[in-house]
């Protein structure tokens, strides 16, 4: 079975840093399109960055300048390094992995094969 579990959460003062982890087993996602989406309570679920097999990127127009997505194939790890974090980016975070012709940040969530169980990310003085 395939198994994404992502780490790295917690809570920050404003302005501070996280560095997510989403490790998975079960399968080698270097093929795959895999992505960050976040939701925060009484919102939808967005997506915040994605990255391709070729490692193409692409950011949500709010984090754009603040988050970097990577990924690690060797380590079938996927990451995403937050810095200068918001209060509006409290929210549980979710990495997600899908064979996809395009691989961006608005592709939609239904288009993903697997989910991670998600980490919380709370911002708060």
């Amino acid at each position: 079975a395939i198994e994404m579990v992502e780490s790295g959460g917690g809570s920050v003062q404003p302005g501070g840093s996280l560095r997510l982890s989403c490790v998975i087993s079960g399968k080698t996602l270097s093929r795959y399109c895999m992505a960050w989406f976040r939701q925060a309570p009484g919102k939808e679920r967005e997506g915040v960055a994605a990255i391709s097999s070729d490692g193409s990127t692409d950011y949500a127009d709010s984090v754009k300048g603040r988050f970097t997505i990577s990924r690690d194939n060797a380590k079938n790890s996927l990451y995403l390094q937050m810095n200068n974090l918001k209060p509006e980016d409290i929210a549980t975070y979710s990495c997600a992995a899908g064979i996809l012709y395009d691989c961006f940040v608005d592709t939609s969530p239904y288009g993903f094969n697997y989910w991670g169980q998600g980490t919380q990310v709370t911002v708060s003085s």
